[in-house]
């Protein structure tokens, strides 16, 4: 009698690392079929966005097709929420997207739950990529104050409280900034910004996220929000707003509709296997 071994089930599951200045994700390929089940999304983020048991990201990004744009972006955070959108993120994907040729031409469009955002991609004569996003037209809020800080609160696809700082480098961010991110005026949270000008047209920018619950290297649409704010305040000038993040440069053309330019790079390709 031959005693048989035990079947053993193997599920390989691919992914790609990738980073917008630091700003660092986990892309899952769900183009042609669906991986994680939607109902496993965010429990899925949160085991593998952990930097000492997982594989460390500040999200998860799920590249899917779309029926309204060229592809759907869907952004999981630490925390199990899903972010209504990512202007780092987005980045990533378009260079994902542009490499795997799901899109044919330099420009193309992306679904997210901040609505439909146009894209410019591609690579320079050096090889280096960048992006350029739509961001769409931003939402101003209410001017606030809030343990003796001037608030400024404005939307560009996610809430973002923007506060002016002398010194950003002088900010501790996890005691100050949870006092606003966590206010009762910001009744589904809020990303907070500290600003510090720099030239007439140059801002430096320290940002901490709601869903990360902590600074992230860079932030998008946070760069966007400072931008906007510190131009329509009077505090910058110009068409085009130098942003410095804590992982690199970001350029912001300020206006009705502001746009984004930015790179993404990837990391490194891996597989989890169950």
């Amino acid at each position: 009698m031959t005693i048989k071994e035990p079947m053993v089930q193997i599920m390989s599951i691919p992914f790609t690392k990738f980073h917008g200045n630091g700003n660092d994700f986990i892309l899952i390929d769900e183009m042609n079929e669906e991986l994680i089940p939607d109902e496993m999304k965010a429990q899925f983020a949160v085991v593998y966005c952990e930097r000492r048991f997982g594989i460390g990201a500040d999200g998860v990004l799920f590249i899917s097709k779309s029926k309204t744009a060229d592809i759907r972006m869907r952004l999981f955070q630490p925390d199990a929420s899903e972010a209504e959108m990512c202007g780092n993120g987005i980045r990533c994907l378009a260079k994902y997207a542009f490499d795997k040729k799901y899109v044919q031409t330099k420009a193309f469009k992306v679904e997210t739950l901040a609505g439909i955002m146009p894209v410019h991609a591609g690579y320079d004569t050096d090889g280096d990529f960048a992006a350029t996003i739509d961001m769409g037209a931003a939402v101003y809020q209410e001017t606030r104050e809030i343990e003796g800080m001037t608030v400024y609160s404005v939307n560009t696809g996610v809430p973002h409280a923007v506060v002016f700082v002398g010194d950003v480098a002088g900010v501790d961010l996890n005691e100050v900034a949870p006092k606003i991110r966590h206010h009762p005026s910001f009744p589904k949270g809020t990303n907070v910004n500290f600003v510090q000008i720099t030239g007439s047209s140059d801002i430096v920018i320290r940002t901490f996220e709601r869903g990360v619950e902590g600074e992230t290297l860079s932030c998008g649409t946070g760069s966007t929000a400072s931008a906007l704010v510190a131009s329509k305040a009077g505090k910058v000038h110009g068409s085009v707003i130098h942003v410095k993040t804590e992982g690199g440069p970001l350029d912001i053309t300020v206006g009705d509709i502001p746009m984004m330019t930015g790179p993404a790079e990837t990391v490194f390709t891996g597989e989890i296997i169950f």
